[in-house]
């Protein structure tokens, strides 16, 4: 049943907290951006194919957000695909999906725009048209209906896709994603015919309108392509956009917080394109030229970025940022400034082989445990076939410097499935794990732990590259070779090996060398319950063998070898390159023949670190002619000009570290947990990495160093002067923190609101001190945690900062706090702690709450019946529940903690409308008490109150209630007693009269059932 409702005027408030992670659709989040749809010409809705979590790190999403809503003519709002608990609510209910900021449903905008990442996200899209109002099909829209349009990687290669989008923008998006808005909306508001207004917009250029092409069968492959333009003054073939990356430099401010993204970290873009040429990426071959951004915004958009987010870790994304021209002297600048702001560093697809000793030393003091490298292949052979310009003396040389840092993890990232490919390769990539581990041992020394991980995908032939011709392994060939693996990994203890299932990659090899006919299998498929297909648990292939068998599409062809000489169905998008280009090296591939890396002198790894020896190498930059117009020249100047600006102008010395100091620490997460030590993690289910990084943010290792600036003169008043080095383990100062958390901050778990707390003292100056041991953390004790929800209007947190503040500071600090939070989160006040001051957790002894009822879900005399039933429950003996936590059930009797139960009077209706909570309502005020050895849910306390007389414990259901916790109080009488006059926990001096009870558990104040 409902509750009430807990945003105001949301379509979704009565049944939010029904769903798994409310908060992914209550919006509110830092840095959003919520603009009057009066004040714009053209509004549009970033659509992104997959769930909150997943999209909140999309990079394309936040350069594109802040864009148009920097704009005064345009803004921007977001949508993710609702989760299937949330899509089943909205089906139930007749509800539209609607954005976050605003709550509009899709077919409200002008324009509609879907980020195509991966080929398995595509029956997403179709549940958000469907949701969102929008017709599926571009034939059946109307006049009013908005224009469904798409970017990304897979927008080179849409066909699939392509009768359910109006328009593609092929290439980079940030100029044609505001001209686009603006002409759509300039032409319907004159009246303009929508098939008119597609060919306006297919003839700004870099804009494919499948609607304006007819198609024909190809004799060869039996494809359906791309053959002629319907209209006159349109493109064909259609080029993509390319822009000068500093011209729009990567936003340093973007919507954060909410529920935990999988990637929770600041990621910043540092170059787009890639040097390597492998040919097996699709990245690497349509974001040509590299572009690389200058070096002094990167760190300036960093700095301000890591103020303004809160966040505690800060990435660098690249193809390969091993192969961005300045990246050693990058990464010791940024590192210089972040390890003075305690905020961790990762860099995504970084390789040690070439790099400087002194660079990887740098890397330790941000990095934990572990670096992620791709050698592709197991084989020399076979890593020449792909083009993988690296050696087997090179990743040795890696695991060698890996392990004599201090690293105790590597992981390598191979594919199985790749052209010429025989057993003996396969094999190779186990015994390349077992070498790189042996070379690890021998450079760790005696005793330490050397772990590797070998992580083998399928290969899937991708579009625009050297190997969209070639035939992808056939299911049982992949098993066949996944068990070679495993026979030959056996007597490896050191490595670790890791298959991913292949069905998926199939699916997806499919749909990226898929023609229009596979529009119909795609939309049976959803219709039929496809959904998440590239969630592992989520892909039920026998509704797709159903959609297939139904349509009549064969899937064979679209796996097999391909005649170079075909016509394909992507060939009318232009990424670029030369014709003959991709076929030339797909020849190369087959004779097992390299092609160097593009952009720099042959035989180097990387570029050169410093001025000095860059000018003294005067050979010639690799270009292979593959049609995109790089200026060599102009290239080589703009490297010189970036390591001037970073200071690099002479090599540096290697790091000497001093065998008896105290080794680097590296910092973790607000949650205290282990950094990650993966490295740039592939992206797709099976075979090509999703490298792009404008649109999918790569996955680094967490960690970081410590320290922090000092202040300027002249800042607001909590910004004190630091005055000493940060304190160690227990050091700083204390304060107690009073905070209140309601509308969408109630509908986030404890976890995230922890997390949160950090990133607001983050954004308004105010360090923190950390635990000691090797990942530290924020020191923090948090009040006990309450129910996903639960309104409270009386939080609670301990925490010590580095600075000393008065109490006109603290007021000023407080205040602060609460411009710089999510909506939802008011700090309401502050006190400072001294050293005999107790606890949160000796102190808390108990808390009240309201809990309020719609009048017409009790029924009759509301207040007679309530005030019985509150009577009944004080006058019984026991009052037993059933609590059940990850599907392990326990008895509670509630009667142990309930105090007091009475009907609430004008006060507890005041705070209930300070909570949000207005309407006929009738309320009930509990009391209960807090223990050492546990507490009551206010859920559970509204059950043995309000349910049904004579329901079993387990089946006792009270109707449907809102529970605010009004106060959060200590006694006078020793915790958990109930005798004693309550008091608040601001209330020092009667906080140090109080009998010290033992110290409550450290998971109390975390656990989420903890209340």
């Amino acid at each position: 049943m409902d509750s009430l409702p807990l945003l105001a005027d949301h379509p979704y408030a009565s049944f939010l907290d029904q769903v798994e992670k409310p908060a992914r659709y209550a919006g509110g989040e830092v840095g959003s951006v919520v603009k009057d749809w009066a004040s714009v010409e053209a509004r549009v809705c970033l659509a992104f194919p997959d769930v909150y979590d997943i999209g909140m790190s999309h990079l394309g999403f936040k350069i594109l957000y802040k864009l148009l809503n920097d704009d005064p003519r345009t803004l921007a709002e977001r949508c993710y695909t609702p989760w299937v608990d949330m899509e089943a609510q909205l089906v139930k209910r007749g509800l539209p999906l609607v954005s976050l900021e605003s709550a509009r449903p899709l077919r409200d905008f002008d324009v509609v725009g879907f980020s195509l990442q991966f080929e398995l996200t595509y029956s997403n899209i179709l549940t958000m048209l469907h949701l969102g109002g929008v017709p599926l099909r571009a034939a059946d829209r109307g006049e009013d209906d908005p224009i469904v349009i798409a970017g990304g990687p897979t927008a080179t290669h849409p066909e699939p896709i392509a009768p359910f989008l109006d328009a593609i923008v092929i290439g980079d998006g940030e100029e044609k994603a505001t001209e686009v808005a603006l002409a759509w909306a300039r032409l319907k508001r004159e009246g303009v015919p929508r098939r008119e207004r597609l060919v306006a917009i297919a003839r700004l250029g870099a804009v494919y309108v499948p609607s304006l092409y007819a198609t024909r069968l190809d004799p060869d492959t039996g494809f359906e392509v791309v053959n002629r333009p319907l209209a006159s003054g349109i493109p064909f073939p259609i080029e993509r956009a390319l822009v000068d990356l500093n011209k729009y430099p990567f936003p340093d401010e973007s919507p954060t917080g909410g529920p935990e993204a999988i990637f929770d970290r600041m990621s910043i873009e540092i170059a787009r394109g890639c040097t390597e040429g492998c040919r097996f990426c699709q990245a690497g071959m349509i974001y040509r030229p590299v572009r690389e951004r200058d070096p002094e915004q990167i760190v300036d958009t960093v700095m301000r970025a890591v103020q303004r987010s809160g966040q505690d870790e800060v990435s660098l994304t690249a193809l390969s940022t091993a192969d961005v021209s300045c990246i050693s002297p990058l990464i010791k600048k940024v590192t210089e400034r972040l390890t003075a702001e305690r905020i961790s560093l990762g860099v995504s697809s970084l390789r040690a082989y070439g790099l400087e000793p002194d660079l990887l030393d740098e890397l330790k003091r941000v990095r934990a445990t572990g670096l992620t490298f791709a050698p592709e292949a197991g084989s020399q052979r076979m890593r020449d076939v792909v083009n993988k310009n690296v050696t087997e003396e090179q990743l040795l040389e890696t695991a060698e410097r890996v392990f004599s840092r201090g690293w105790g993890k590597m992981k390598l990232y191979f594919m199985i499935g790749l052209p010429t490919e025989t057993d003996e390769d396969v094999r190779g990539i186990v015994e390349t794990g077992a070498r790189a581990a042996g070379a690890g041992r021998r450079a760790a020394g005696k005793g330490k732990p050397v772990d590797v991980t070998v992580s083998v995908s399928t290969h899937v032939p991708k579009p625009h590259t050297p190997f969209q011709w070639a035939a992808m392994d056939t299911l049982g060939e992949v098993g066949r070779k996944q068990r070679l693996l495993k026979d030959t990994v056996r007597p490896y203890r050191a490595v670790t090996l890791k298959t991913h299932e292949a069905h998926a990659s199939v699916l997806e090899g499919i749909f990226a060398r898929g023609d229009r006919p596979l529009a119909d299998v795609l939309e049976r498929a959803w219709r039929h319950g496809a959904r998440f297909d590239s969630w592992e648990d989520k892909l039920d292939l026998a509704v797709w063998e159903e959609a297939f068998t139904h349509v009549g599409v064969d899937r064979e062809k679209y796996l097999g070898t391909l005649p170079v000489t075909a016509r394909l169905p992507w060939d009318h998008i232009d990424v670029g390159l030369e014709e003959g280009f991709l076929a030339k090296e797909y020849r190369k591939a087959l004779q097992s023949r390299l092609s160097p890396p593009c952009g720099k002198v042959a035989g180097m790894f990387v570029h050169h670190t410093n001025l000095d020896d860059a000018k003294a190498d005067a050979r010639r930059l690799v270009c292979y002619d593959c049609g995109v117009a790089c200026d060599m020249t102009q290239m080589r100047e703009e490297r010189l000009t970036f390591l001037d600006r970073l200071g690099a102008h002479r090599r540096s010395l290697p790091v000497l570290t001093d065998a008896g100091a105290a080794p680097p620490v590296a910092a973790a997460g607000p949650s205290g947990a282990p950094a990650s030590d993966g490295g740039a993690e592939r992206a797709s289910v099976g075979g090509a990495e999703r490298e792009s990084v404008a649109a999918t943010a790569a996955t680094e290792p967490k960690s970081g160093d410590d320290g922090e600036p000092s202040r300027a003169e002249g800042e607001a008043p909590h910004r004190a002067r630091r005055i000493a080095p940060a304190p160690k383990g227990r050091g700083g100062f204390r304060y107690r923190f009073r905070f209140e958390k309601a509308g969408p901050m109630a509908l986030l778990g404890h976890l995230d609101v922890v997390r949160e707390l950090p990133r607001v003292l983050r954004r308004v100056g105010a360090p923190m001190t950390y635990t000691a041991g090797f990942h530290p953390k924020p020191d923090m004790t948090f009040s006990p945690a309450l129910s996903l929800g639960v309104i409270s209007l009386d939080e609670y947190v301990d925490l010590r900062l580095e600075r000393d503040l008065d109490p006109a500071a603290l007021d000023a600090l407080v205040a602060a706090m609460s411009a710089a939070s999510p909506r939802g989160l008011v700090f309401s006040g502050a006190v400072k702690l001294g050293p005999e001051d107790p606890s949160l957790s000796k102190l808390i002894a108990g808390a009240r709450y309201a809990l309020a009822f719609a009048r017409s879900a009790i029924g009759g005399d509301a207040e007679a019946l309530l005030a019985a039933r509150c009577s009944a429950a004080l006058s019984a003996a026991s009052l037993p529940i059933r609590r059940e936590i990850d599907r392990l059930a326990k008895m509670v009797d509630v009667r142990q903690y309930l105090v007091r139960a009475e009907v609430g009077g004008p006060e507890v209706h005041a705070a209930l409308a300070r909570a949000g909570l207005v309407g006929d309502l009738v309320a009930l005020e509990v009391e209960v008490d807090i223990r050492g050895s546990g507490a009551v849910k206010s859920s559970e306390v509204a059950a043995v109150i309000t349910g049904e007389p004579g329901e079993a414990p387990g089946a006792i259901t009270p109707p449907p209630h809102r529970a605010v916790r009004l106060q959060l109080f200590g006694r006078t009488s020793p915790a958990g007693s109930a005798a004693g006059e309550r008091f608040s926990l601001f209330d020092l001096e009667r906080a140090r009269r109080v009998k010290p009870a033992p110290e409550r558990t450290a998971a109390l104040p975390l656990a989420a059932d903890a209340e």
